[in-house]
């Protein structure tokens, strides 16, 4: 908490322990340190008027975590965690049940409470990046400093924020019409590309993950003033500019010569997804098998990114998808490897609860092929940069899970090795939750794994033991673990959302979190509040992998039956649609992808 004068912090989020805090417990550290420290000028310098301008608080201190972090401790490579950040953020954005970044009306104390969610820190903090990279670093720096200049010791509205921009623009741009596109409308644009000639056709529309064929005529109307950047084969980054902000339905830009490939929103920067024509996805695909280095690896991620959530859609082939990843064979970068395991991830989850196999062995089979190489170059330690590191963690994670190659046995034998020495036998950081979990998959090892948590002064190393305790596949240790939580004595209850995450993520336990939040559903709202973001994490958490109709209606009848304030809130709305959108993918792309595995 940004107390003005005493910043407060949980422990584990303060304390830093060479022995047991990973590269990646060190960067949240940093970044919530950083983040709190932002609010003590945007938030208690500045304040909002009222809350439904609470983007203004932690937006900017969202935004300011990442910018500080990249100036002061730039080997972190706090980039690829904002980049993260923003794609998921734009998939709970492309939901129906998204809201406006800048609400019209709120008033009641459960509707502030509501407020404080993931969605308000994120969106915000990705748009001021769009218009840093926009107007520049100078001319956004001289506008902040007028703003908090003008507005020290008082309290503002979105208006204030822009009107600072526009004095130091002087009017050449007005930036309070632009941005007003971006915090009074829902979602986010789908700009569509096509490139004939030396011409440039694009288009905006809005991007829905729910995109039926004249479903939306209500937002036939949705326009927003949106900054584009591209780069092309002919082009380098040093050169390029923001130049086009695109504020209608549709236009045209002239290249100054023919070029094999177009990547446009570079570095991710802008808040859209992108959409090529089939013959500009080939020639990207291209590209990418033959040099994939001649784009960022943020430029990477993001095709990978927007090409799955078009697939997913139907608008690509899910077949062109897996084209563009078959070049990370060749792919150095930490950024593109995340975003690919992520995207796949999803995908073998869904094919897992479905108890398809068959086609969950076939997958992860491809994915170990084009990352093989990657993997063997893996050593059990913590050497390299943070971004190596990160990249190690989550390579022998993804190894170790689907029990790949030997990562398992060398998992296991550290294992051993550690409980024979009664825990004092130190591990590599970036690897003790995949040796964790590979040894709780036995009952001594999950039973000596309870005992350490319950002994162990480290919060860092506490997390990880309880990420493995929490994937057994033990549906007794599942259920004594969450019921514990709950209880809160053993394992703070605060703790219990994560472990219902966790739990709902793997097959075995599956079932098991969703059947235990329905069970003691009376029990969660007294103890968190039906808003709080707790709650909205522990209905997230133990549905969004179903993806039958049977489950949607079960989810459906069981929070109909509640009051109608739970039947509305949001994360049950979004629950909701995201099993639709689940059903939709699997009848949209299981032929093809069976066809293809």
């Amino acid at each position: 908490m940004e107390n003005w004068g005493l910043v407060t912090l949980q422990e584990e989020m303060l304390l830093y322990d060479s022995n047991t805090s990973s590269v990646a417990d060190r960067k949240l550290m940093t970044k919530i340190i950083a983040h709190e420290v932002a609010h003590q000028w945007f938030g208690n310098l500045v304040t909002m008027r009222w809350w439904n301008d609470l983007w203004l608080n932690e937006g900017f201190a969202t935004f300011m975590e990442y910018f500080s972090l990249e100036k002061i401790f730039k080997e972190l490579s706090s980039y690829e965690d904002f980049l993260d950040a923003r794609f998921k953020t734009m998939k709970r954005d492309s939901l129906n049940s998204t809201r406006l970044l800048s609400p019209p009306s709120v008033q009641t104390a459960e509707q502030i409470i509501g407020m404080f969610d993931s969605f308000y820190y994120l969106k915000g903090a990705s748009l001021l990046l769009m218009l840093k990279t926009f107007l520049s670093e100078d001319v956004f720096q001289h506008a902040l400093i007028l703003y908090l200049h003008n507005h020290s010791y008082a309290s503002i509205q979105s208006d204030d924020l822009w009107d600072s921009f526009n004095e130091v623009t002087d009017q050449t741009l007005d930036v309070k019409r632009m941005m007003k596109t971006w915090t009074h409308q829902k979602g986010f644009p789908l700009v569509t590309v096509q490139r004939k000639g030396k011409e440039l056709f694009i288009q905006q529309e809005r991007f829905f993950l729910n995109m039926k064929p004249g479903i939306q005529p209500s937002n036939a109307s949705y326009l927003w003033h949106i900054p584009l950047s591209y780069i092309t084969d002919g082009g380098n980054y040093s050169k390029y500019q923001s130049v086009l902000l695109l504020d209608k339905k549709s236009d045209v830009i002239n290249l100054t010569e023919e070029v094999e490939w177009v990547k446009v929103n570079i570095d991710m920067n802008g808040y859209f997804i992108v959409q090529y024509a089939d013959d500009d996805w080939e020639a990207l695909i291209k590209q990418l098998k033959r040099n994939p280095h001649v784009l960022r690896d943020k430029d990477r991620a993001n095709l990978i990114n927007n090409i799955f959530e078009l697939a997913g859609l139907g608008k690509v082939p899910l077949q062109k998808a897996f084209d563009l990843i078959n070049y990370l064979g060749n792919e150095t970068h930490t950024a593109p490897i995340t975003e690919a395991l992520f995207q796949t991830g999803l995908i073998y989850n869904l094919l897992e609860k479905l108890g398809y196999m068959n086609l969950t062995s076939r997958l992860v089979a491809r994915v170990f092929k084009l990352l093989q190489n990657q993997i063997k170059q893996q050593t059990w330690t913590d050497e390299g940069t943070p971004s190596m590191r990160e990249l190690r963690s989550v390579l022998l994670e993804f190894a170790c899970t689907y029990k790949q190659e030997n990562c398992y046995t060398t998992a296991m034998k550290l294992f051993d090795d550690w409980m024979a020495s009664n825990g004092t036998q130190s591990l590599p950081t970036d690897v003790m939750t995949t040796v964790f979990k590979v040894g709780a998959k036995t009952q001594k090892g999950w039973s000596f794994l309870l005992e350490k948590y319950n002994s162990t002064g480290s919060e860092a190393e506490k997390n990880k033991i309880l990420e493995a305790l929490a994937s057994s596949e033990d549906v007794q240790n599942l259920y004594w673990l969450m019921k514990t939580s709950l209880d809160g004595k053993i394992i703070r209850a605060q703790k219990l959302s994560f472990i219902i995450g966790t739990v709902g993520r793997h097959l075995p336990g599956h079932l098991l979190a969703w059947d235990f939040v329905k069970e003691n559903w009376n029990k969660l709202v007294e103890k968190f509040r039906l808003r709080s973001y707790a709650i909205q994490s522990i209905v997230a958490g133990s549905t969004h992998l179903f993806s039958t109709k049977a489950h949607l209606s079960e989810v459906q009848a069981f929070f109909e039956n509640q009051t109608e304030a739970t039947f509305q809130l949001r994360c049950v709305q979004e629950a909701l649609e995201v099993i639709q959108l689940n059903i939709h993918w699997m009848e949209k792309n299981l032929k093809s992808l069976t066809w293809w595995l």
